[in-house]
């Protein structure tokens, strides 16, 4: 009779720790990106992770406005089985140089449409862009997801540092200077430097071996020589 009270305790401790995390799920449940990071000024593959938080709903078409603070020059989306995909240009108010030419419009926004993402599923949608800006250190990508009900979630939020994240949060990619990719070029230019020193040495190494081994044959000829003549001799006393 006295575990009773226990017992009520430990189900309702359960029960309430169990409510904690279903209602901490579909928070974390929100469009990303992956990888987090890139390099400032360069080029990188960004999949657009979607999952599904309806139980009743899937997901049918997926939108993803680019910045357009720091225009794209090139976004090429990898084609997904079963999604259309349909990149919009719009005309930039200043032209960007890319590679000499004079880029005049810049993609500004990705649907993906004709698929579906059911319950307890994602789909990650890969496009490759760049140049990534090199005077800022993160792009914020606002993405609408749409439902088959005409359900629209729309993860516009920018998240700020310090702060607890948004009940809708936009995918943001960070940016990392470009420096550190300096710092491994110069650590492959050394690297190639001390090899060529190991080769050098080992070129070196290999003439004194040579040489070692050369005396230590001939060295070996006089010894076996020698052997074989008080052979040979001492043959000649046991006969006598």
């Amino acid at each position: 009779m006295r575990s009773t009270p226990r017992r009520r305790l430990a189900t309702v401790g359960a029960l309430a720790a169990t409510s904690v995390v279903l209602c901490a799920g579909p928070a974390l449940a929100h469009v990303s990106v992956d990888p987090e990071e890139a390099e400032q000024g360069g080029y990188s593959v960004v999949n657009f992770k979607v999952p599904n938080e309806r139980d009743d709903a899937a997901t049918t078409k997926v939108e993803v406005n680019l910045p357009t603070d720091h225009p794209l020059a090139s976004v090429m989306p990898q084609p997904v089985p079963g999604w259309d995909v349909k990149v919009t240009k719009s005309k930039l108010d200043k032209p960007i140089e890319m590679h000499g030419e004079k880029i005049t419009e810049a993609a500004t926004k990705i649907t993906w449409s004709g698929g579906k993402i059911g319950k307890g599923e994602f789909q990650q949608f890969p496009v490759s862009m760049g140049e990534l800006p090199k005077d800022a250190d993160q792009v914020v990508f606002k993405a609408l997801q749409t439902y088959d009900d005409d359900e629209v979630v729309r993860w516009i939020e920018e998240p700020k540092e310090g702060e607890p994240e948004p009940e809708n949060p936009a995918p943001v990619l960070k940016l990392a200077p470009a420096a550190a990719s300096g710092s491994d070029a110069k650590n492959g230019a050394g690297t190639e430097q001390t090899s060529a020193d190991v080769s050098a040495q080992a070129k070196d190494g290999g003439s004194g071996t040579d040489t070692t081994a050369r005396v230590l044959g001939v060295a070996g000829i006089v010894v076996g020589v020698a052997g074989v003549a008080f052979g040979v001799l001492a043959g000649r006393r046991r006969g006598a």
